[in-house]
């Protein structure tokens, strides 16, 4: 078992800089997601700790050791790719085996590993058929199962469930899940999805540019993002930002949008009390925004004037598409509400659980 670490990394192609200074330390054992949209280089940061591309400066470590210069076959590191990218010549036991096979490990070592991976996966019954007899998922565990045979300190995923439809998505997901739990060994997994992100992670490494905007605890992104990236990234559907300014009257503090005003609790106002006059954005999580009907006791509720645009029924949930102004934003409500196309109605900003973003920074003001 082993931690990793990246120290400064820097990869550039040509003039173009893909990772800006990327120190993270992964916990031997831990689970860690990097995460971002497309082309933020969470995938070349894999391919870095795998040897698949080379460092432009700086170090990453396995364990205590320094591997820039290890050949990707001599680090300890076991990879698992979008393309399940199996032999079809070979059963599945064979392409279990493969990689054994050209270490030289004895035949009753590959048997024993190759008959332990696949109950684990729960594919014993499929190791003599070949991959064209296959499901997607089925694949995909064979993919997992390669990578398990060969006890690696650490395991990276690149996005293995990008290929699968969403309901065996979410079956695979609990299963690399209990995987990880059952082999007690270092995960990095790659998503863009953040709803993987979310469910599986230990800690999770929010990734923008090349920049590493935020490395925390899943439930710690939700509560209290760093920046306004990180609020809008992390969340289903993302969090409402609005342009405000901050009006303080007689030790209150108000949220002035120009279409709606909402009042911050006197509990949590301290830090805004010095900022008058101050440009800020103002994010609400669609899951805070209520039907009054509907309202949870005991908040600090502000109603918001507001205009049904489109409405969304999921059976558990309604998302309503609200106008106020210039301003359109998400509401997750009841799915016993009664709001409808064109109506005009209130609705409810529970004000315990709000964000306030520095305008100029985006940074969080806390």
């Amino acid at each position: 078992m082993a931690s990793v670490t990246y120290k400064n990394v820097i990869k550039r192609f040509g003039d173009l800089e893909i990772i800006k200074k990327l120190n993270i330390q992964v916990e031997d054992k831990e689970f860690l997601v990097l995460v971002g949209p497309s082309g933020c280089g969470k995938t070349t940061a894999l391919r870095l700790l795998a040897g698949l591309e080379e460092i432009t400066e700086g170090e990453i470590l396995i364990g205590d050791r320094v591997v820039n210069d290890v050949a990707p076959k001599d680090r300890d590191i076991a990879m698992v790719f979008q393309s399940y990218a199996l032999y079809p010549h070979l059963s599945v036991y064979d392409n279990m085996a493969f990689g054994l096979k050209l270490r030289k490990t004895p035949k009753e070592e590959i048997k024993r590993r190759v008959g332990e991976a696949a109950e684990v996966l729960g594919i014993t019954e499929l190791l003599q058929r070949k991959p064209r007899q296959l499901s997607g998922g089925q694949r995909q565990r064979v993919a997992v199962g390669r990578a398990i045979v060969r006890e690696p300190k650490v395991f990276l995923f690149d996005e293995p469930l990008s290929n699968l439809d969403a309901k065996l998505r979410v079956q695979m997901r609990a299963e690399i899940s209990k995987l990880h739990q059952r082999l007690q060994t270092t995960f990095i997994y790659v998503t863009h999805d953040q709803t993987e992100a979310m469910t599986m992670a230990s800690r999770i490494a929010v990734i923008n540019k090349g920049i590493l905007q935020q490395l925390d605890t899943p439930q710690n992104l939700y509560d209290r993002p760093n920046n306004l990236f990180v609020a809008g990234f992390i969340g289903s559907p993302a969090m409402n930002f609005f342009p405000a300014k901050l009006l303080v009257s007689e030790g209150k503090v108000f949220v002035d949008t120009e279409d709606f005003k909402v009042q911050i609790p006197e509990a949590l106002s301290a830090p805004f009390k010095s900022l008058n006059n101050t440009k800020v954005i103002f994010g609400i999580r669609p899951e805070n925004i209520h039907d009054p009907e509907f309202a949870p006791p005991n908040i600090h509720g502000e109603k918001v004037n507001t205009k049904v645009d489109v409405t969304e029924l999921m059976g558990n949930e309604t998302f309503l598409y609200l106008v106020t102004g210039k301003n359109t934003f998400i509401a997750r409500v009841d799915p016993r509400s009664k709001r409808r196309v064109g109506d005009s109605t209130q609705v409810i900003f529970d004000m315990d659980k709000f964000h306030i973003f520095d305008a100029s920074t985006e940074e969080a003001i806390r």
